[in-house]
């Protein structure tokens, strides 16, 4: 994913400017791995293979991003249907 289609996008719920943790990106600015988050609604969207994730909770599911989540040091908050992070992360942010 291009870092200039960051500014491109917004959360799909409320659509409020999002967040992004880079945590894999090529010499050539492309991001391979990373989560945007809401700062509003606190949901996380994750990047994966350069393709954001962004689909409505109803068509994701959490067993299968659990993995990324847990490689990269997050979780998701226990006992919510909706997909967000329990805490905030510590890598670097950039607003986007």
């Amino acid at each position: 994913m291009n870092r200039k289609l960051l500014n491109k996008l917004c959360c799909p719920f409320d659509k409020s400017d999002l967040n992004v943790e880079i945590i894999q990106e090529t010499e050539d600015q492309q991001i391979i791995e990373g989560i945007l988050t809401c700062p509003n609604c606190q949901r996380y969207f994750p990047i994966i293979y350069g393709i954001p994730i962004m689909t409505p909770d109803e068509y994701r599911e959490k067993a299968l991003e659990l993995p990324k989540l847990q490689k990269w040091g997050l979780e998701i908050a226990p006992n919510q249907e909706s997909f967000q992070l329990q805490e905030p992360s510590g890598h670097d942010k950039l607003d986007i």
